[in-house]
């Protein structure tokens, strides 16, 4: 089969497509014939430093997620050509993940999946819906009546979560710092130039999304109303801890404060999120596709961050 395959610190130009054989089944995983994976920022940090980590399997096939049918289901219930996506548990970190054509996977982190989307689409689901939906419903605890703040809008997370709060039936204001991306919003109810100071400047966010991470908590737990949560997902701001923290001064009385760590993904939690899809006709959108031939181009892309959406890729 072909996959790609790295041991060492691997700038996307050097990504390259290898040779490798099938992956032979055993007790407890299943080989999944993949038909496309999404790209994520966390394979970036893989190729560019984290291989070098003593934790990493080396040399490993990276990719936390993938979409594909069971080409062969060991000693599981699943099914020879059943329909499944993938993600997290350790894929391309601990074993080897979805660049690949083949993937021998743990059965506790395969889930069938009922849907008609095409393959491109449905590469886009897997980690990046997985993860606004449980930012969403099980952090935030969104409901219909709610106006939702999501800080720093234009990414896959941001336009994911958009198309779930619109679809449940929230008001949603988006933020980005760039005044040129506010068409790439325009699901969202209101768009906001993001100058680093929204506290003051918003008077009805009952919910908000923080995804710049720790650069600007601290103003977006100022930013929503009294009694409202705020649910720390991303990292764009290159920010990843909080220095000196004071939970007793940081966070506003009455406001709460959670966070989404998206390892746990379950059989129930994907079905409701292909329900809700289906439900809501909501079709998950992408920025760029590529076919696996051109996995090197993906990769580039991926790293020049100038994609507005997903990044996925599909092997024909």
């Amino acid at each position: 089969m072909k996959a790609v395959q790295i041991d060492k610190i691997t700038p996307a130009e050097d990504v390259a497509l290898s040779d490798l054989p099938i992956p032979q089944v055993k007790p407890g995983w299943v080989l999944v014939k993949v038909h496309g994976f999404g790209m994520n920022h966390s394979e970036q940090i893989l190729r560019l430093s984290e291989i070098e980590a003593p934790y990493i399997q080396k040399p490993v096939v990276p990719g936390i997620e993938c979409v594909g049918e069971i080409a062969d289901p060991s000693d599981t219930t699943f099914k020879k050509g059943q329909k499944v996506v993938s993600l997290m548990g350790g894929m391309g970190r601990s074993f080897n993940g979805g660049y690949a054509e083949y993937a021998l996977l743990p059965a506790h982190h395969v889930f069938a999946v009922e849907t008609d989307l095409p393959w491109d689409t449905l590469a886009a689901v897997p980690e990046t819906f997985f993860t606004a939906w449980g930012s969403l419903f099980e952090c935030l605890q969104l409901k219909q009546e709610d106006t939702l703040l999501i800080r720093g809008a234009t990414c896959a997370l941001g336009y994911a979560a958009i198309q779930l709060a619109k679809g449940l039936g929230c008001k949603v204001i988006a933020t980005t710092h760039r005044e040129s991306k506010f068409p790439l919003l325009k699901d969202a109810d209101e768009t906001i130039l993001d100058d680093g100071k929204l506290a003051g400047k918003i008077h009805d966010a009952t919910k908000a999304l923080e995804l710049i991470g720790p650069k600007t908590l601290g103003d977006t737990l100022r930013a929503v109303e009294h009694g409202g949560f705020v649910c720390n997902t991303g990292v764009l701001g290159g920010v990843y801890v909080l220095n000196n923290f004071d939970p007793i001064k940081d966070i506003p009385n009455g406001v709460y404060l959670t966070g989404f760590f998206s390892n746990y993904p379950t059989q129930q939690i994907m079905d409701e999120i292909f329900a809700f899809l289906r439900a809501h006709e909501i079709v998950p959108s992408y920025g760029a596709h590529f076919t696996f031939d051109k996995v090197q181009d993906a990769c580039i892309a991926l790293d020049s961050h100038k994609v507005n959406g997903k990044i996925v890729v599909t092997m024909e």
